[in-house]
């Protein structure tokens, strides 16, 4: 009998996986209620006879494959959706007003299931692996959550690894690279708070929105002035409420953003120059400023020697010219990186471009190319062999 390869495998399975991601993509949940994911995902892993632990993060499951003595190591995908409004079309579109899979979390679970179904019948390793599952990883932290509710200590992983699909790189190629993949992120929110006023007479009052308007320009001159232009930083202010008519200056204004940074010293510069800056310009117009910092995910790092057997792995799949050993690091965030600061491991790109124009991550116009899923499930296939050789 010949033995197929993990890609010969993996394409085989490729319309099924299509279903089920599909089927994922029609129910999106967005984080800590992926109740309708989450048994999916439980029903799928006790067919394949997998040993179940749910709970973790509310949500989050764990499936266990063990065959034999060796190492135990930890593959990851996230579940939540996002709060978007979808504009796709698609037959298999959202049926939850205002949430979509936008992100391709829908495809990193099909990818894992897919690989948990091949890696249980062919049990070609010697070890155990943790399939994880994870809620929330949009804003919410729930890798964050599933570590600190327990998830190493019950399940000792050596190392652990994580995936995300990526339009800006073409179908059928991969990245990764050692070091950082993702920036580390914070958003901020600040209220600045005047004296509210007829518009018609606005001497007799103190305008928060001349404050915010002129805080919101400075922000920029932090990253172009103050930090050092090798070192990368991001300030993007995305919310601005203040208020309720056309002729009353508000008593005060709220912003809402976010900053991204790769170096923990540069993100810390940046946040004091943030108080600084905000605190300094309120106060020159009449105003107050008051400033709070939330939802931080650290910098997403992968470890060296993890990174070189990914990239090997890859090009065994797919030809060393497809693969990128040295991606330009993201700004984009990714909760993977709490899991990468306890165990080590690496986070990898899977190219789902089919076009430079192609609809990218977090659009209403987005879908996961599922003619992507052989591939992404071959790699965790192909990967968990190499790690835990029979």
């Amino acid at each position: 009998m010949i033995e197929l390869t993990p890609i010969e495998m993996s394409n085989e399975l490729g319309d099924e996986m299509a279903r089920w991601r599909q089927k994922i993509h029609a129910n999106p949940e967005t984080a800590f209620t992926e109740f309708d994911t989450a048994a999916f995902v439980v029903q799928q892993l006790q067919s394949f006879g997998i040993e179940v632990h749910q709970g973790l993060a509310t949500t989050g499951i764990v499936g266990v494959l063990e065959n034999g003595e060796g190492p135990m190591i930890g593959l990851r995908a996230d579940m939540d959706a996002l709060h978007i409004h979808e504009l796709t079309n698609l037959s298999y579109c959202s049926k939850n007003e205002g949430k979509m899979h936008a992100c391709g979390h829908d495809g990193h679970t099909a990818m894992l299931l897919g690989a948990a179904k091949m890696l249980s019948q062919t049990k070609n390793f010697k070890g155990t692996i943790i399939f994880i599952f994870q809620p929330a990883e949009e804003n919410e932290g729930g890798a964050d959550k599933m570590i600190k509710d327990g998830l190493f200590e019950r399940f000792p992983v050596e190392q652990v690894y994580g995936l995300h699909n990526w339009p800006s790189l073409k179908e059928g190629c991969m990245a990764v690279g050692p070091g950082p993949m993702m920036a580390a992120n914070e958003t901020f929110e600040l209220t600045i708070s005047g004296k509210g006023a007829h518009a018609a007479m606005p001497h007799l009052g103190t305008d928060p929105v001349v404050a915010a308007a002129h805080i919101i320009t400075a922000l920029q001159t932090i990253v172009a002035r103050r930090t050092d232009p090798q070192e990368a930083g991001v300030i993007t202010v995305t919310q601005i409420h203040g208020g309720d008519t056309w002729n009353v200056i508000p008593d005060h204004v709220d912003l809402r953003g976010t900053i991204r940074w790769f170096n923990p010293e540069v993100g810390e510069a940046i946040k004091a120059s943030i108080k600084e800056l905000c605190t300094g310009v309120a106060k020159s117009l009449g105003c107050e400023a008051q400033l709070s910092f939330v939802h931080s995910y650290p910098a997403t790092v992968n470890t060296p020697d993890t990174a070189a057997i990914c990239a090997d792995v890859m090009a065994q799949l797919i030809g060393e010219q497809r693969v990128d050993r040295d991606p330009v690091p993201s700004m984009g965030a990714e909760d993977f990186s709490f899991m990468l600061q306890e165990r080590p491991g690496s986070y990898v790109w899977l190219g789902t471009g089919t076009d430079p124009d192609c609809p990218k991550l977090h659009n209403p116009h987005y879908d996961f190319n599922d003619r992507q899923l052989p591939l992404g499930a071959a790699y965790w296939v192909q990967l968990a062999q190499t790690l835990l050789k029979a």
